[in-house]
Parts: C-alpha cells; structure tokens; sequence
C-alpha cells in the first residue's frame, strides 16, 4: 500500500536579525528589472536584492545568467551569514507572516513543503513553466545550497489552520518591515513543540494546495531534489521546497487586463459591431472596473463601455473556457483582432490591476494602443477548478497582491 508523503514540515529558517529586517527584506527577484534593482539598493547594502539579483553588483551589461552572476550571489550570502546580519534558527521551526496592504490582511504559515506532493499533484500548478526560467532557478539554488524565494501557495478553507496562526501572531514578532510600497510584513516564529505537531497534523491532512505564484521556484526544487536524491547527506532538506500557504479565502487576486495595438484592420464601427454580436454592449460615461465574471470594460476611442457576455458563449462544463480571459481571447482577441498567441503576439500587451484604469487610458490615449480591456479578477475558486482538473490557465490570468518578501525566512538545503 502506497504511503502519502509527509506534506509540510518545520525547518531551521536562516532570517535576519530583527534590527535588520527592514534592511534585508526585498521585493521578489522576478518584480523589478535589473535597473530597477540597481536604483533600489542605493544606500542599502544589505539589501536581499545583492543576493536574488546579484548582476546588480557586476558591471552593466553582463548576461544575467553568467556563471558569475551566481557566484556573486553565492558569495552576497554568504557575507550576510558571516557578519551575523543573517542567522539560523537553532532547531526546526514553522513561521507565521501575516501581510497587510492597506485594509486587506492575510496571514498564512511558512514551511517547507514535500517535493514528492508536487511531483504526484498534491500540490496542484496551474501554469505552464518556461525551460530558462526553471534552469535559472535550478542555478540559483544550486549556488547558493538554499531557496530563498518562497512559493506562494494557498490552502482550502480550514478554520482550525486560521485559528492556528492566529494564536502564533500574539507573541512578539521576530520582524516587522513596512516596505517601500507601504506594505507590511510580519514574521513570528513557533517554536513550541506541541503547537509545531499540531500544525503539522491540521495541515498535513489537508487534501491538497495550490500554487499561485512560484511555478519555475517550485519546478526548479524539484529538478535540484530528483539530481539529489542519491547523495544521502543532502537528501533531507532537498526533498521540500520553501513556501508560505495562505487560506485560499484570504488571497487578494487583482485584475490583469489587456491591450492591443491595432484594430486588425477593422474600422472602429465595424469593431463595435462585432464586439456587440458576441457581447451586449452599453456605452459608459466613466471607467468602466467590472463587478462581476462574465463582464468587462472596453475602452476604445477615448470612450468606456461595457461588455457582458452573451449567456449561450459561455461553456459552464469546461474550468478553462468559463474563464472571463478565455471567453475574450475565444471571442474578440482570436476571431475579431486575429491575436491567437497570447504568450508571443507582439500586439498584444497585459497591465497588472496595480497600474489602474487610468493607465489603460493613458496607453490608447497615447495612440500606442488601440483598444484596452478591463478584466474581473479572476476568482480564486476558479484557478483552483483549473488546478483541480489537471488543466493550466491561460496567460497572464492572475496577478497576485501582496507580494512576499525575499530574504525574511530561507531554507537551507543541508
């Protein structure tokens, strides 16, 4: 009889000092351009960024995936060890983190979850990954023997998990950081033995988790544990991946919208008129934020309406077709703009929902595009439908807010 394997499990998290949380702690390595990095870390030298994007420390211009680049990285962690500024905690803990972005609060549970519940689709992808990608990551965690970006995962609803945690955050925390983009991040750390195994038990048996940001980080572990797993002194902490899991109920997905630069030769009226034969059409006299599935904006000549699909395009039985992107890829973008690769068409562009509406005006306005859509964040219910029937989303559907922070809690692979 086969055995599930051990889902999560508490590990001895390398963190920094609490007086050096808030110099350590860094946006996420895939956020910000290596110019953008380079900016950020002016006057911060123990900016997590020296390590997740050590090319900011090389002269401009080397290629991101040198070799040197991971031996910077391997040695901007290191001195971070050998100063003391990071330090590891003397036995295996969980961790608590709690982040608040204005009125929104979630809090979930850091700990290292089992490559073999990835491998076998206890721990459910929705995303396809890209080879580079995951062997820049394989690099990364290679050079440094550790994962320091967590993997964002959700959890089903469980009350007991929630009630948990909220016991875990009444002690002091062990960081506090408000981030430049005024988000704050907040680490406790569980240590009691008896709370530690309960953890253990209420969310080993949970039925499974979902990823929601984290693909290539989560691939990649697997590629380092299955080249590990004949080296028996690097088997134990290999064989999981470093992850925060947040109930599903308290993840804030936002609006990833599109624009197109073109019409697709089509006059203006006649885009309209086809827009409206798929979708019922009301013009608007402000921006138009959807409220519901089944509705989008659509700005276009400097004028808002709104598109509600009609009820007989929607496919109900199929979790990938229902989905609002997909019901305007298969409806306007593919038939009406000729746009059928999402992932490679030049004309088509995506806005993550932080920018706003105004910057879907600002892009048509401009004359750079012609024709904006607002989407519904798509619902975490459905990604979970996605990843329940073994199916992968369609590009550039989620767009998860807050982010986790790089460098507050990493996983040692010895």
């Amino acid at each position: 009889m086969s055995v599930e394997p051990c889902l999560i499990r508490p590990f001895a998290g390398l963190r920094p000092r609490s007086t050096d949380a808030a110099a350590v702690a860094a946006p996420p390595y895939d956020v910000l351009s290596s110019e953008e990095a380079r900016l950020a870390v002016v006057g911060k030298p123990l900016s997590f960024l020296h390590v997740s994007k050590a090319e900011i420390d090389l002269p401009a211009g080397v290629d991101h995936h040198a070799p040197e680049v991971y031996a910077k990285s391997a040695d901007n962690f290191r001195r971070l060890i050998d100063s003391g500024v990071l330090h590891r905690d003397p036995h295996p803990c969980y961790y608590a983190y709690r982040l608040e972005m204005g009125q929104h609060v979630q809090t979930g549970l850091v700990a290292v979850a089992s490559i073999a519940a990835y491998d076998s689709n206890r721990i459910r992808k929705h995303e396809f990954t890209r080879p580079d990608k995951e062997d820049d990551r394989v690099r990364q965690i290679e050079a440094l023997n550790a994962q320091t970006g967590p993997v964002l995962l959700a959890h089903p609803e469980s009350p007991e998990a929630e009630t948990l945690l909220a016991q875990a955050t009444e002690t002091a925390p062990v960081a506090d950081v408000r981030a430049d983009d005024g988000i704050r991040h907040t680490l406790w750390t569980i240590a009691d033995t008896d709370r530690i195994a309960r953890i253990g038990t209420v969310f080993g048996t949970m039925p499974s988790f979902y990823i929601a940001d984290g693909h290539h980080r989560s691939a990649a572990a697997s590629r380092v544990a299955a080249a590990r797993r004949g080296q028996t002194a690097a088997l134990g902490g290999s064989q999981f991946f470093l992850s925060v899991i947040f109930p599903a109920s308290q993840m804030r997905i936002m609006d990833y919208n599109r624009v197109v630069r073109d019409l697709n030769g089509l006059s203006q009226e006649a885009f309209l008129t086809a827009v409206g034969g798929r979708y019922d059409v009301t013009p608007a006299a402000a921006a138009v934020r959807p409220e519901r599935t089944g509705v989008c904006g659509m700005y276009l000549a400097g004028r808002w309406y709104r598109l509600e699909i009609k009820p007989g395009l929607i496919l109900s039985a199929d979790p990938v077709r229902r989905l609002d992107v997909s019901l305007l890829a298969e409806q306007i973008l593919g038939p009406l703009l000729g746009i059928t690769d999402l992932r490679r068409d030049t004309r088509i562009d995506f806005v993550g929902g932080m920018r706003g509406l105004a910057e879907l005006e600002r892009r048509v306005n401009g004359g750079e595009m012609a024709v904006a859509f607002a989407m519904f964040p798509t619902p975490m219910a459905e990604l979970m439908a996605v990843a329940d029937a073994g199916e992968v989303m369609p590009p550039k559907s989620t767009w998860f807010e807050p982010k986790l922070a790089d460098g507050l809690v990493s996983h040692l692979l010895d």
